[in-house]
């Protein structure tokens, strides 16, 4: 998105006179404002203003709403499926090209876990954020209505997999609002719920340094979350937790976050990879050896030319993928006008993350911050970086109305079934208290 919205700032003359066109290929017609998730989750804010509508912010570009499912870079055509391909029966369109850019991100890395891929759930799209928070709350629920202790047991277990940020910060949040909410129960008290967090190494949140590390892990258990380092999720069949120092924990909540991979579309267009399958870039943002084919973020191994140690790449994260598309979309219309490219440099300022309402640490600059300045550093930055004004302050808005105001807590469960009222009406599903129910 963001290397779309510069060229189509500076080809704005000729996009107007058809000189020039861009074709923005997207399995989803808003880019997601990720580092806002765990709030989202939270209900601090509210899920679409986490995202951002393609079609209004790049009013001056094709947007095709579907999955690019392979790259022939020699004809220079993106076969991609659209929604309608299954409607329409006409198959797979081929959309041609004269110049390239790859930016797909990464997905959820999994890895053969017994149970994990029927009973996991990521922290990586606005959807899974929302389901989460809408679960986190309906747990509660039945474990206030259950008579059976095993079932409450569970219903009030919480397993995060992964200790970098999206499962620190989306553990963190959630644990502040189930708290909150849990004042709310007449037989659930906040020392009910049990939360806990895997992490395989010996750290949690690496990217904001040691010391910061250890007062986020202090944190966190002083809050009676327990935080296990160096430990591995080795099962979760039956809806069992079992780590690998032997413990052993009935939970109907495991959310896995340990990790990304470059997206799956990478394999399927013919471009030099590395051996963790992003794409060999140079520091123009070409792709090595090809010509009028670009790349940048997560999916991009990009030479980090800042760095002591040479062959280091930048790191895929949201801080070099943003600055790297504003000088991917300079150099390739540089290369259109036939000037000389520059090369992509950025000193890393730092890393900041949040650890509920009203706590942080922070890593900036050679500073390290802890508690609410380093909090209030993270609500600062990430509303700086938000994209569009319009983004900017009605997120502002919803925080200054947060705190005037107490946290919602009510879970919007019955939005993953919408139909599911009117098929009970019609008589194509049968009531939960009937008795031959599911």
């Amino acid at each position: 998105m963001y290397t779309a919205l510069r060229l189509q700032r500076k080809l704005k003359q000729r996009l107007r006179s058809g000189e020039a066109e861009i074709t923005v290929v997207t399995p989803d017609p808003y880019m997601t404002y990720q580092p806002f998730l765990p709030e989202a989750a939270a209900g601090s804010i509210s899920p679409r203003h986490v995202v951002v509508p393609l079609r209004r912010v790049l009013a001056h570009c094709t947007i095709v709403v579907g999955e690019a499912r392979r790259i022939d870079h020699t004809k220079r055509t993106a076969t991609v499926t659209t929604l309608a391909t299954a409607e329409d029966g006409t198959g797979a369109v081929e959309i041609p090209y004269d110049e390239l850019v790859l930016a797909p991100g990464s997905v959820s890395r999994t890895l053969p876990v017994p149970g994990l891929a029927e009973h996991g759930v990521g922290f990586k799209t606005i959807e899974e954020a929302i389901g989460l928070r809408n679960h986190v709350i309906e747990q509660m629920d039945i474990a206030s209505a259950t008579r059976d202790p095993a079932i409450r047991d569970a219903a009030l277990t919480f397993v995060f997999v992964g200790g970098g940020y999206a499962g620190v910060e989306a553990l963190a949040e959630l644990e502040d609002m189930a708290r909150y909410t849990a004042r709310y129960y007449h037989n659930i008290k906040a020392e009910d719920l049990k939360w806990i967090l895997v992490e395989a190494t010996g750290r949690i949140l690496p990217e904001v340094g040691e010391s910061m590390g250890r007062y986020a892990v202090r944190e966190l258990r002083g809050r009676n979350i327990d935080v296990r380092l160096d430990t591995r999720l080795e099962s979760c069949e039956d809806r069992i937790a079992v780590l690998s120092d032997g413990s052993r924990f009935p939970t109907r909540t495991l959310v896995w976050t340990a990790g990304v991979k470059p997206a799956p579309l990478l394999a399927h267009t013919g471009l030099p990879l590395n051996e963790r399958g992003r794409l060999v870039c140079t520091a123009r943002l070409t792709v090595e050896g090809t010509e009028h084919a670009w790349a940048a973020g997560d999916a991009a191994a990009v030479p980090d030319l800042t760095a002591a140690e040479p062959g280091k790449e930048t790191a895929p994260n949201a801080q070099h993928a943003v600055r790297q598309a504003k000088v991917l979309a300079d150099n390739l219309v540089a290369a259109i006008d036939g000037r000389s490219l520059k090369e992509y440099r950025h000193s890393y300022a730092g890393s900041v993350a949040s650890l509920g309402l009203h706590k942080g640490v922070a890593h900036v600059y050679g500073r390290r911050l802890k508690g609410y300045p380093a909090w209030l550093m993270h609500r600062t930055y990430h509303l700086s970086r938000v994209p569009t004004f319009n983004r900017k302050a009605r997120v502002l808005a919803e925080w200054t109305l947060a705190g005037l105001f107490k946290r919602e807590i009510v879970s919007l469960g019955s939005l993953e079934h919408p139909r599911a009222e009117f098929e009970i009406a019609a008589g194509r599903r049968p009531r939960p208290d009937d008795g031959d129910c599911q």
